[in-house]
């Protein structure tokens, strides 16, 4: 997931330096839905990692 976030910011910055400002905000706002999805995603299972290392010991 975040490998596709950068995928998209490279296109977003490229498309941007090119002149495409809609394709360029477009991918903008995916790469920055798709990195703060991961960033949930970390940590929840960051949260639960941490409960099952207690749990085990």
């Amino acid at each position: 997931m975040l490998k596709w976030a950068l995928i998209f910011l490279v296109i977003s910055l490229i498309s941007g330096f090119l002149g495409f400002s809609g394709i360029s905000a477009a991918t903008a706002t995916i790469a920055k839905f798709l990195f703060f999805l991961f960033l949930i995603v970390f940590l929840v299972f960051l949260v639960l990692a941490l409960m099952a290392g207690s749990a085990v010991m």
